[in-house]
């Protein structure tokens, strides 16, 4: 069965910082709890106590809660009122739709005299003759019962039929007991042959009941795995529709078994689920001759910056914006990144060998984006800022050496229009050449370049 547990007292304690010890509300609706323990050791301050739509049977360990002043165990299993004499602060009790057939157990909130509010519609005591007559004049602290208001003439009205209603109220119980005892044997009955039918089904499908039932059970096995697959859905929605359409009572018994059958259902669905999820094979990031992929399994937004004023990549990857960092794992090698978001790997390569040592990780305060900066492995010596057109042309001296300094080759590049040189290539007049030797020179022409 399903117990109260701390981790859940103290996830339903958010509201509290998780903190279960001064806890004054807590609300554990919905959580197919079986058993009600601890809450009366760990939670002393509570005042105010949700537990409805559960499958609690009995109230207990709740007694040493003195500050409690609202409890709710609607939709529950409870079958009688008792262990609430504790609760001294008491004020409102919901017991809606419930399984309360022995309703004289009311007298046992005679105790808790600031009581003013009582649920018990729902419950099959609310059926008996002379049922609000009798919780009325027990109850002399009550204000409301079931939504309705307790006028101070009903109560003068049922305090003076009360030993009647009284005795009335006593032959209905005792015939209610007789029939749950009924129930109790039929559901014990019905509980029983399921469990034989799962039995024999088990053995038919493990020895098929013959003699070669290792043979045959060798040639099923050979048959394939989705005509198996298809058996066993046919068996189900057999299983199912048998379930489903045999008529019973409403009972605490039937309300537990069909819990647990849907229990028992959602967990055979859970593991086959499971086990086709190791049948898959597993992500492809590295080939066999030690490639490494590109891969987006988590299909993201990414941008790949390359900062080469700061010589460093940036990787930017568009996780979700209210991801929690815990579920991102982020991986920088030389040559690639792997981030894993909710172990869905994501890997790029990157264009230059990276330094992982010195590369950090970052979270966007506005969209939740992770920021990856990776700083390059080859160092680049970057020039120095640009000289300004004010440094004057004397300065010629300084950027060369720093030129040297740097180890770049600068040229000195001179205006013509504002400098003039003497050609020196006419510095020797050429002589002139007489008809003499293999190539015969025209006078005509040399006279004219001389002039």
């Amino acid at each position: 069965f399903l117990s109260v547990t701390e981790d859940l007292v103290r996830r339903r304690a958010e509201h509290n910082n998780c903190e279960i010890f001064s806890l004054e509300e807590i609300s554990l609706h919905q959580q197919e709890i079986e058993k009600l323990e601890y809450l009366d050791k760990w939670c002393r301050d509570l005042k105010i106590l949700y537990l409805q739509n559960n499958l609690i049977p009995k109230i207990e360990n709740v007694s040493k809660l003195k500050k409690l002043e609202y409890l709710n165990v609607a939709l529950n299993n409870i079958e009688r009122i008792e262990n609430l004499e504790g609760c001294e602060e008491l004020k409102k009790l919901d017991l809606t739709a419930n399984f309360i057939g022995e309703l004289s157990s009311i007298e046992s909130l005679k105790c808790n005299i600031h009581l003013k509010e009582l649920f018990l519609m729902g419950n099959p005591c609310t059926e008996f003759e002379g049922y609000r007559q009798f919780v009325v004049a027990t109850l002399h602290q009550l204000k409301c019962l079931d939504s309705k208001e307790i006028e101070r003439s009903e109560r003068i009205k049922a305090l003076q039929n009360y030993p009647e209603v009284k005795q009335k109220i006593r032959e209905q119980e005792q015939a209610y007991l007789l029939k749950r005892a009924r129930e109790k044997e039929e559901a014990q009955r019905r509980m029983q042959e399921r469990k034989d039918r799962k039995q024999n089904q088990m053995e038919s499908k493990l020895g098929f009941g013959s003699p070669d039932s290792s043979q045959e059970k060798e040639n099923h096995q050979a048959e394939g795995n989705g005509e198996q697959e298809m058996c066993r859905t046919v068996e189900d929605d057999e299983e199912d529709r048998r379930f489903w359409e045999e008529p019973t009572p409403y009972t605490p018994e039937s309300r537990l078994e069909t819990h647990r059958y849907i229990e028992e259902k959602r967990r055979a669905k859970d593991n086959i689920r499971e086990s086709k999820r190791r049948e898959k094979l597993p992500w492809t990031l590295v080939t066999a001759e030690g490639k490494v992929l590109n891969v987006n399994v988590p299909k993201l937004h990414f941008s790949l910056k390359d900062d080469e004023e700061n010589n460093q990549i940036i990787l930017e990857l568009s996780v979700y914006r209210h991801l929690d960092t815990s579920l991102l794992d982020v991986d920088v090698q030389t040559t690639y990144i792997r981030v894993l978001v909710k172990g869905k790997p994501f890997q790029l390569v990157l264009p230059e060998e990276v330094k992982p040592d010195s590369s950090s990780a970052k979270r966007s305060q506005t969209t939740g984006h992770l920021v990856v900066t990776m700083p390059k492995a080859k160092e680049i010596i970057l020039a120095k800022q640009k000289v300004s057109a004010s440094i004057k042309h004397s300065d010629c001296n300084s950027l060369q050496k720093n030129a040297r300094r740097s180890g770049q080759v600068e040229k000195l590049e001179v205006d013509p229009s504002k400098y003039s040189f003497p050609d020196v290539t006419k510095i020797i007049q050429g002589r002139e050449k007489t008809g003499q030797g293999p190539i015969k020179l025209q006078p005509e022409k040399i006279t004219e370049v001389k002039k």
